[in-house]
């Protein structure tokens, strides 16, 4: 049976970016006749805000996008996580690694590499070898191989993660779970079929495939949908100023998000009739979707 689900972070309330994800989620579970599960993603405590998982559920709720069971926190998976590790850490997959940021950065200089914004730092393999008598900080995963996978709306994709991410970081120094561990735990322990979410997370795949192989879990599918954009180009985000979502007319905000998605203009007098006409629409796109994929070399 097809399990979706939709994972906002509560560092602040959603915004248009966020619904897209969520209403793209919401859609392709009852399109696939599934079910539709909410996660709050609050791994990250400091970055949290008070009141933020409240309002969270408010604005989905005004949407019509209710889950179909309780929600799931992360902050209350701490256990499930250490199991996760301690099994890469007897697998030989995982080790301990002493260096902070400025010591990357400064292995990485010495090969003639320059960290740029947004571009991934990839860790040198420093610690690969041991600590050699330096505390330990965090923890990462020996990323070794390529990894090639199909997305629903992307089509196929392949990256080299050891050369184009390196070991990433599993548990981080302040001994907080790094969000690669975390959604892969929970999105086996939840049964989920099928992760639809926003295309910015696309390059996050491949590192959550190896985990899953790692940990002899069961791959989703995935669909990354098209990003909201700000004005100075990038993706609509709470990090670059993002207004929240403004719920004054929910059904003016659902078909703003519903043509992000590329549904076509659709008749309702409300929420719940916009939905109902949506949930059709939907599955007409991804059915091209999936021929278009059938139709691939």
């Amino acid at each position: 049976m097809y399990r979706g689900r939709f994972a906002p972070s509560p560092t602040g309330p959603l915004h248009a970016g966020s619904l897209v994800a969520a209403l793209a989620s919401w859609l392709d579970a009852r399109a696939h006749g599934g079910v539709w599960l909410l996660r709050i993603e609050d791994v990250d405590t400091p970055r949290c805000v008070p009141g933020a998982e409240r309002l969270i559920l408010q604005q989905l709720a005004a949407c019509g996008l209710v889950a179909d069971e309780p929600p799931w926190r992360q902050s209350e998976r701490g256990p499930a996580y250490a199991d996760a590790l301690q099994q890469l850490v007897a697998a030989g997959r995982a080790y301990p690694c002493a260096c902070t940021r400025r010591d990357i950065d400064k292995a990485l200089a010495a090969r003639g590499v320059v960290h740029e914004r947004f571009a991934e730092r990839v860790y040198p393999g420093t610690c690969r070898g041991g600590l050699h008598g330096r505390p330990a900080r965090a923890w990462r995963l020996r990323a070794d191989g390529r990894v090639r996978w199909v997305d629903r709306r992307l089509g196929e994709a392949v990256q080299d993660v050891g050369a184009e991410v390196g070991d990433f970081v599993l548990k981080r120094a302040d001994g907080l779970w790094a969000y690669q561990l975390a959604v892969v735990v929970d999105d086996a322990a939840q049964g989920i079929t099928d992760v639809v979410r926003g295309e910015d997370l696309a390059d996050n795949t491949p590192r959550q495939i190896l985990l899953q192989h790692a940990l002899g879990l069961p791959r989703p599918r995935y669909l990354h949908t098209p990003l909201v954009l700000g004005d100075d180009g990038h993706k609509l985000s709470k990090q670059n100023g993002a207004q929240a979502l403004d719920l004054a007319d929910p059904l003016a905000a659902l078909r703003a998000a519903g043509a992000v998605l590329g549904l076509p203009p659709l008749a309702a007098e409300d929420v719940h009739d916009w939905l109902a006409a949506a949930v059709p629409a939907w599955a007409g796109i991804i059915a091209a979707f999936d021929e278009r994929l059938r139709k691939r070399p």
